[in-house]
């Protein structure tokens, strides 16, 4: 009886050990659990945050089709309005001089050298003055704000069109391309433009969306 008294008395104090080493490995696994749901946490945010920013960046470059357009019917009206003057050879045709307050460049340089490219990055090469804003600041709508610059493909400023060494269209192109045809080769009859009479136009689009989300695009247009 004495020995199964002491057997007892053992197995009694073992079991109590266990009970704390139990506690111990249930806090920890609840510490593992607490960290695994912490990182989930943030890989969800992360998620979220990511995702919101393509959505922005979407809608931005969305609206760049605003400031293309914009320029397009600026173009359009200036060429009807002086489709009288020559604007191969006349210096005062609108398309052979910098016009800033609509964002019309004559070259693809500044306005101020022609010694350095134009910065199209920069945020002064956008102020009020050198470039076009198209609709609202900012759009109630999207939120966005779009600005425009149009520039001629030629290397001096100021110049008609046959002296300003012009980046011209030309008539050789890739048949298995999907490239827009040139006006000569859509166009029928004595008043149609020749292979290298029309210079190629770059308007490029700068649009400013919601958390400092900026987009950039181009059109090249003749």
């Amino acid at each position: 009886m004495m020995t199964l008294s002491a057997n007892l008395n053992c197995r009694t104090e073992s079991i109590m050990k266990q009970r704390g080493l139990v506690l111990f490995f249930a806090l920890i696994a609840l510490v593992v659990l607490s960290l695994a749901a912490v990182a989930l946490i943030r890989t969800v945010d992360t998620s979220t945050i990511i995702a919101g920013n393509l959505a922005f960046k979407q809608s931005a470059t969305r609206s760049g089709d605003l400031g293309t357009e914009a320029a397009i019917a600026w173009l359009t009206a200036t060429q009807t309005a002086n489709n009288t003057v020559n604007v191969l050879n006349d210096p005062a045709h609108p398309f052979n001089q910098n016009n800033l307050a609509n964002g019309y460049y004559s070259s693809v340089h500044d306005d101020t050298t022609d010694s350095a490219y134009m910065n199209l990055f920069a945020d002064t090469s956008w102020a009020s003055n050198n470039s076009v804003l198209v609709g609202a600041d900012p759009d109630p709508i999207t939120g966005n704000t779009t600005r425009y610059i149009i520039q001629r493909l030629c290397r001096t400023g100021n110049q008609p069109v046959q002296s300003a060494s012009c980046l011209f269209s030309g008539s050789l192109q890739d048949n298995s391309g999907q490239q827009i045809d040139l006006p000569q080769d859509i166009c029928i009859g004595s008043g149609c433009p020749f292979a290298g009479q029309t210079p190629m136009i770059r308007i490029t689009s700068r649009i400013t969306g919601l958390k400092n989300t900026v987009s950039y695009v181009q059109a090249f247009v003749y």
